[in-house]
């Protein structure tokens, strides 16, 4: 590394007009704030001062080099201010000054002393700094530090800190099944964490959206090790032979420091990939697994359900019942339109949940053997139909999941089974015994268990069906469950249950499971709008974000309030969801769309008294959570 690269043209300034110390080292820092790697200006500028008390940085010559090795840096830059007339820096300076250059360096090492060091060099030579008092324009001012260093230094690095190539010491991977709100709060803490600590971290977020800010390979090499926050799987053959800490993403939001802390401190164990097919993480418990496996599946399976749900809940809203009410959803063009392209998605989500399931278990080999167990499971074909000529009965939600387990473990069983066959067969593993092995050992589970599978399918709907006087129990055990954790396994598991149910026909469940997902970003939007005093100027500014968020069916955005105050937001919220959704299943509101929040309303079976249980249930949990918070100072 050469100081060359730590200067930059907007932040080097000739011809300031400053009067005094203070006026001097305001304009320096925000220079230094140009970089892009001063997370706290506020913060630098105490430290950088915090070192004038300690002891000057006046070095003679008209010459300042303020410097502060802080957190709140990121990575080392330089700044330049040239004075249009020179100051006395300090009472007691030889003489005044007029050129002033600032170091910002993280907590790393011996930095900042390297930089100093090779920046004193280049000034104890009186005619180069005449040079840079003559500089007319900035850009001959840094050609004169670049033209100085190469003469005296060559290429040679100004340090011996051990710096990865790539820049980065720690890298991250954040994922969560929707890939909307918990995969980017988990980076965003992540980051802010590793600027706080001084320490370089690039984190990639496997989003809704892809994969973004993908870590390169270089990357991965240069780094001290990674961290896998994520509640699906990620692609981890690249991370082989590198120390990685695999964790929920949660963990990612809530204990950022201590996850970094354990790949600085070496705990975190060498990964190794095997056989192409992800490795469970040290000491990663059978329900961790079977949730990540389950949530890799649902992850990939949403953008269907929430797509063709929408579609063929336009259909219902452009169709005239009084047609053909058997046909209602296909009487008229546009309606039918509308329907068979949302059937045609809608009939994928069973064999991808299944497929992805698969997948996550055996890898990419799993793939065809988990669509097609998906694709029986959503028939219900099974050998009893299969000799009968019965009519087969689909096991729903339920038979897919089983599917999706079943030939994943199969399909692993395969690959061990084969490890020892001779290297000139390896081809045909992959090509040929995985996949009709695997289709086959699918089919024959899938053909024996359907009969159960479809008669458990078949009585939980007739219960849902005739559940009458308690339904709207259940409205609130849904409502509530969507709030208990926020997008965590109680959110998803009211959602699976909603959407499974909405699958069978019974529109009524997910009315109150998103009416239920509504409430707690609105209850607290409303509290921090009418109850200012409970909030901090940071929560209230974001609060009018949560009305958005609240509108529109993304929970997510109420959890940096609930894991700043646990204790009161959650049972306000858990309320007010429960409220609402006891009152939607009470009203007989009815929601054929898997998501969309108010853009989603006009499909609503009574949508008046469906906004009503909406905001009863915001206000309820509003006025809760402001009774429950104190006033801050």
């Amino acid at each position: 590394m050469r100081l060359i690269e730590l200067f930059s043209r907007e932040a080097t300034a000739l011809n300031v007009k400053a009067q005094n110390k203070d006026a001097v080292i305001d304009k320096l820092v925000d220079l230094q704030f140009t970089h892009g790697n001063i997370t706290d200006k506020d913060v630098y500028k105490k430290a950088i001062y915090a070192r004038e008390e300690e002891f000057s940085t006046y070095v003679g010559n008209g010459i300042v080099v303020p410097h502060a090795k802080t957190p709140v840096v990121t990575a080392p830059s330089l700044a330049v201010a040239r004075l249009a007339e020179p100051i006395q820096y300090n009472a007691d300076d030889d003489d005044k000054s007029d050129l002033f250059i600032m170091i910002a360096a993280p907590m790393n090492g011996s930095l900042h002393v390297d930089i100093l060091a090779r920046m004193m060099g280049l000034l104890a030579e009186d005619e180069f700094v005449e040079q840079l008092r003559a500089a007319k324009t900035e850009e001959e001012f840094l050609d004169l530090i670049d033209k100085a260093e190469q003469e005296n230094f060559g290429n040679e690095s100004f340090t011996e800190e051990q710096v990865a190539p790539s820049g980065y010491r720690i890298l991250a991977v954040t994922a969560c099944p929707t890939g909307i709100a918990h995969t980017y709060m988990a980076a965003e803490n992540l980051q802010k964490a590793g600027n706080n600590m001084g320490i370089t971290i690039k984190v990639e977020t496997n989003g809704s959206g892809g994969a973004k800010n993908v870590l390169t390979a270089e990357e991965i090499a240069a780094c001290d090790g990674i961290v896998i926050a994520a509640d699906k799987n990620v692609e981890m053959a690249r991370f082989d032979g590198k120390p990685v800490v695999i964790t929920r993403v949660a963990d990612g939001i809530h204990k950022p420091e201590e996850l970094i802390n354990k790949v600085l401190n070496g705990e975190a164990p060498i990964y190794h990939a095997k056989g192409g097919a992800p490795s469970e993480s040290a000491g990663e418990s059978a329900g961790s697994s079977f949730y990540k496996h389950l949530m890799n599946g649902i992850s990939h399976m949403l953008p269907l359900v929430v797509g063709g749900g929408i579609l063929i809940a336009i259909a219902f809203l452009l169709d005239d019942y009084s047609i053909d009410p058997s046909n209602f959803g296909s009487n008229l063009p546009a309606a039918h339109f509308f329907k068979t392209v949302g059937d045609a998605a809608f009939g994928l989500m069973l064999p991808v949940l299944a497929a992805f399931i698969a997948s996550s278990i055996a890898d990419r080999p799993g793939l065809a053997a988990g669509f097609a167990g998906g694709v029986l499971a959503s028939s219900g074909v099974s050998f009893v139909s299969l000799t009968t000529g019965s009519t087969p009965v689909s096991g729903g939600f339920l038979a897919a999941l089983l599917a999706g387990f079943v030939a994943g473990y199969l399909v692993l069983f395969l690959e061990r089974i084969t490890e020892k066959i001779p290297k000139a067969m390896d081809g045909l593993r992959p090509m040929l015994i995985y996949p009709v092995g695997g289709i086959l050992l699918v089919g024959v589970v899938m053909c024996g268990v359907n009969p159960i599978m479809g008669a458990i399918n078949t009585g939980l709907n007739n219960a849902l069906a005739s559940m009458g006087s308690f339904g709207i129990l259940l409205g609130a055990v849904l409502g509530g469950m969507m709030s208990v954790d926020m997008g965590g396994p109680f959110n998803k598991a009211a959602y699976l249950f909603g959407t499974g149910a909405l699958a069978a026909g019974q529109y009524d469940i997910m009315a109150a499971v998103m009416i239920g997902g509504m409430v707690p970003p609105i209850a607290i939007a409303l509290s921090t709008t009418f109850f200012p005093k409970k909030w901090t100027e940071e929560e209230r500014n974001n609060g009018f974000v949560n009305y958005v968020m609240g509108l529109c069916f993304i929970t997510e955005g109420a959890i940096p309030y609930a894991a700043s105050d646990p204790g009161r937001v959650l049972p306000s919220c858990i309320i007010g969801s429960a409220i609402a959704g006891a009152l939607s299943m009470a009203f007989g509101c009815t929601l054929m769309a898997p998501h969309g929040g108010v853009f989603v309303f006009p499909t609503v079976g009574h949508p008046l008294l469906y906004l009503l249980a909406l905001v009863i249930g915001s206000v309820v949990g509003a006025a809760i959570l402001s009774l429950l918070k104190k006033n801050k100072r």
